[in-house]
């Protein structure tokens, strides 16, 4: 690929940039290390807002709704916190 060719227009359009509020779970999960308690998760994530199909959930309200107490892996605890909040379209911020 010559530098003339890399200076190119993407092969792809972006769009424009839509806000979301809250941050992604798979964000908040990579921010631990596992396995952790339940508890632990909400003492240092627990006023972080996620996105959720029906728009952002302060994780702690979320937690109140799972019922294990401890997670061995990152993929348990999105799986818990996913059977809470669903899966789906996440809605725009209201600007």
């Amino acid at each position: 690929m010559s530098d003339e060719e890399a200076d190119s227009e993407p092969a792809v359009s972006l769009g424009e940039r839509t806000p979301v509020d809250g941050a992604p779970l798979a964000r908040v999960s990579s921010r631990l290390t596992w396995p952790k308690e339940k508890s632990e998760v909400d003492r240092l994530e627990g006023d972080t807002v996620i996105r959720t199909p029906d728009g952002p959930r302060e994780l702690s309200a979320v937690l109140e709704d799972v019922d294990e107490t401890y997670f061995q892996r990152y993929q348990e605890f999105e799986g818990h916190v996913q059977d809470v909040i669903g899966t789906g379209p996440v809605p725009t911020a209201d600007e």
